[in-house]
C-alpha cells in the first residue's frame, strides 16, 4: 500500500478533486490495516498483565498506548476511504444541508442550529447552492418518525416545529433528518446528508487557509472568528437583522475560504488534519440519506451517533434554558469514581460542577436576555440550564444531591441509556456541583466518556477501581 505517493500525485494533478479516485483504490488495503490493528490490540491486551521486568513492562504499557491510537485512527482512515468519494461526488453530483451550531447556546449536539448553506459536490468540486439562518426555515413543520422513545423524551420541546429545538438529543442523526426534512419541506428539494459543524471548526480551517476580509471590511481570523461569532458580535450588531446578516456573512466568507483552497495542492494536507482533528472532537459531524453510507459513518465519531452498547459509560450533555447566549462562558467538570461491588452491582458516583463565568455587568442584552421568563428574580448574567446525566446500560441511581442538598431529578431513556435530568439556574460568576449516586453492572473498563462539544471542553476525571471480591 503506497497511498501517500497517490496522494501526492493526485495534489499535483489539480487539487482535491484528483485525490478521490486514489482514496478509493486504497480502500480494501485499509481496511486490511485496521483489522491487522484491531487483532493486534487484542492480543497484546490478553498478555499476562504482571510480573514483567521494568524494561517490558515499560515496553508492553507503551504498546498498548501506541495501538490505542492506531486502532481508530486506521479504522477512520478505512471508512473514509469507502465514503468520502460518493459522498464527494465522484460518480454523480451531490447535495448536502450543512449548519452552524452556536455554541453560545447548548443544544445537544453541540450548539443552536443559525447559519446554514446549501453545497453541491461534483467530482470533488464544491459550490454553494443557498444561504441562509434561522428566517428561512421558521414555521415549518415536517413530519420526521424518530420513534416512541425519542417522541416520549423530546415531544413537548416540539423538535420539528421549531427550529432552536431541533438539537436537543445528543444523537446526531435525529437532528439531521429533522433538518433535512425541513429543507425539503421548504426548498421541494432533497439532501444527500446532513454536516453540523460549530465556529471551533471554521477557525481551525482559517489557520490553514488564511484570514479572510468580511463585507463590512473586518478581517476574519482564526483567532478571532469564534469570538466574532459568539461574543462580540452581538454587542457590535444590537439590532437583530443586522447581526445575523453579520453571522451569515462569517459563514459565507469562512465557507468559501474553504472552497477555494480544496483547490491548492500546498494547504490539502492541512486541511485533512484541521477537519481530522475537529470530526475526532465531535465538532464536525456528517449524517448520509444513502442507507449504506450512513452504516459506515455510524461506526465513527464523526457520525455524531451516541453509543447504545452496554459497559460502562457517562455523558453529560447540557441544554440552554434561559434563551441567551451564556454559554460561551459555561466550564464544565465531570468526575467519575467507581466504588466498591455489591449484590446489586458496583457502586458508581457521579460529580458534575458548572460554573457560570460570566461577568455580572457589561454584556449586551441579547446575551442576557431570559427567554424563559422565570418567576424568580434574576440578574444579568444568571443562566439556565437543563443538564441531563446518562448513566451506563443496566444502571439505577439511588440518590442525587444539588450543592449538598437532596434533589429530585427527572428520569428516562435514552438509546438504551438511563438519563437523570435537573433543571439548574447557574449565578453570574455561580458554580453548582451536582452528584449522582448510582448502582451498575460490575466492570472493571473505564467508562467511555461523552463529550459534548461546547466553547470550552470538558474537564473529565475517572477515579481508580476498587478490586472487586470473588
Amino acid at each position: 500500500m503506497n497511498i501517500a505517493s497517490d496522494v501526492a500525485r493526485g495534489s499535483r494533478g489539480g487539487g482535491f478533486a484528483a485525490l478521490l479516485p486514489a482514496l478509493g483504490g486504497q480502500a480494501p488495503a485499509l481496511e486490511r490495516a485496521a483489522s491487522i490493528a484491531t487483532e493486534t490490540r487484542a492480543e497484546v491486551r490478553q498478555l499476562p498483565g504482571s510480573p514483567w521486568p521494568h524494561a517490558v513492562g515499560h515496553a508492553h504499557t507503551r504498546l498498548v498506548r501506541l495501538l490505542d491510537r492506531i486502532v481508530p485512527a486506521t479504522a477512520d482512515a478505512a471508512v473514509a476511504a469507502r465514503v468520502l468519494p460518493p459522498v464527494l461526488g465522484q460518480h454523480n453530483p451531490r447535495r448536502y444541508f450543512v449548519v452552524v451550531q452556536n455554541t453560545a447556546e447548548a443544544r445537544g449536539t453541540g450548539g443552536m442550529p443559525g447559519a446554514f448553506a446549501v453545497i453541491t459536490a461534483d467530482r470533488g468540486q464544491l459550490g454553494f447552492e443557498a444561504l441562509g439562518n434561522d428566517d428561512a426555515v421558521t414555521g415549518s413543520n415536517p413530519e420526521v418518525d424518530l420513534g416512541a422513545e425519542f417522541t416520549a423524551r423530546y415531544g413537548r420541546a416540539q423538535p420539528t416545529r421549531y427550529w432552536a429545538n431541533s438539537n436537543l438529543s445528543p444523537h446526531f442523526p435525529h437532528a439531521a433528518r429533522i433538518w433535512s426534512a425541513t429543507w425539503h419541506q421548504r426548498s421541494g428539494r432533497q439532501v444527500d446528508g446532513v454536516v453540523g459543524l460549530d465556529p471551533t471548526v471554521l477557525s481551525r480551517l482559517l489557520r490553514v487557509t488564511g484570514p479572510r476580509r468580511l463585507a463590512d471590511g473586518t478581517q476574519l481570523t482564526a483567532d478571532n472568528v469564534l469570538d466574532l461569532a459568539e461574543r462580540t458580535g452581538y454587542a457590535r450588531y444590537p439590532d437583530d437583522a443586522q447581526r445575523k446578516a453579520f453571522l451569515l456573512d462569517v459563514a459565507r466568507t469562512a465557507s468559501g475560504s474553504l472552497v477555494n483552497a480544496l483547490q491548492d495542492p500546498r494547504r490539502l494536507a492541512g486541511l485533512v488534519r484541521a477537519v481530522y482533528g475537529d470530526a475526532a472532537e465531535g465538532r464536525l459531524k456528517m449524517w448520509s440519506a444513502r442507507e449504506n453510507e450512513q452504516r459506515l459513518l455510524a461506526t465513527r465519531p464523526w457520525g455524531g451517533t451516541f453509543p447504545e452498547d452496554p459497559g460502562p459509560f457517562a455523558g453529560l450533555v447540557v441544554n440552554n434554558a434561559a434563551g441567551g447566549k451564556l454559554d460561551y462562558y459555561l466550564e464544565r467538570e465531570l468526575s467519575w469514581n467507581p466504588g466498591p461491588c455489591t449484590s446489586r452491582g458496583r457502586l458508581v458516583s457521579a460529580r458534575i460542577t458548572l460554573r457560570n463565568m460570566a461577568p455580572t455587568s457589561g454584556l449586551p442584552a441579547y446575551v442576557t436576555q431570559r427567554g424563559d421568563k422565570p418567576s424568580y428574580r434574576t440578574r444579568p448574567g444568571d443562566n439556565r440550564l437543563l443538564v441531563s446525566y446518562y448513566a451506563s446500560v443496566g444502571a439505577h441511581l439511588t440518590g442525587a444531591s444539588l450543592d449538598g442538598r437532596p434533589a429530585m431529578l427527572q428520569s428516562g431513556v435514552e438509546r438504551r441509556h438511563p438519563v437523570y435530568t435537573l433543571d439548574v439556574e447557574l449565578p453570574a460568576q455561580g458554580t453548582r456541583t451536582l452528584t449522582l449516586d448510582l448502582v451498575e453492572p460490575i466492570s472493571d473498563r473505564e467508562p467511555v466518556l461523552w463529550r459534548q462539544p461546547l466553547v470550552t471542553p470538558l474537564r473529565a476525571h475517572v477515579g481508580p477501581y476498587p478490586a472487586c471480591g470473588d
